[in-house]
């Protein structure tokens, strides 16, 4: 094999793992941020979001597992917790009574909103102080290239 080769694989290696790292990282600080702010976790926040964004801010719990890349017991988890502080709701299908949705609260929505605010300031100063306004466009160009798991939305 050829040195540049060799070079072009130990390249790849080196930015997979700078991308692991970059997003175990950000995502820590991201957390303990949300969790100290506003008592939410990322993954909860996530969860709001997502449900604040569909149709009658609410789906089924099965869909919303996929779309969060949880288990169904991980997500009844994390559910029971926002049921819980009253920022979601357990919500009956009344077509079908195998089916049950998740259902964001006025509540929730108002504790997203407010979590929104600091968690997009800190996104914004976090990118802001690390890259020029051109290098912020190129990094989401080339991040956008790499596959999504199927069903996923690049939208926040």
């Amino acid at each position: 094999m050829s040195t540049q080769l060799l070079a072009r694989e130990g390249a790849e290696i080196e930015a997979f793992t700078a991308l692991l790292r970059a997003h175990a990282a950000t995502t820590r600080e991201f957390n303990a941020d949300l969790v100290a702010d506003h008592g939410l976790t990322i993954n909860d926040y996530e969860v709001m979001l997502r449900l604040a964004h569909a149709p009658d801010r609410r789906l089924r719990r099965v869909d919303l597992a996929e779309e969060v890349f949880l288990t169904p017991s991980g997500i009844t988890r994390l559910l029971a917790g926002l049921e819980h502080s009253g920022w979601v709701e357990r919500v009956s299908c009344a077509s079908d009574a195998r089916v049950t949705y998740a259902q964001l609260t006025e509540e929730g929505l108002e504790k997203l909103r407010a979590a929104a605010k600091s968690h997009v300031a800190s996104i914004r100063i976090l990118f802001s102080e690390r890259f020029s306004p051109s290098e912020l466009e190129a990094l989401r160009d080339l991040l956008q290239r790499l596959p999504l798991a199927e069903g996923a939305s690049c939208e926040p």
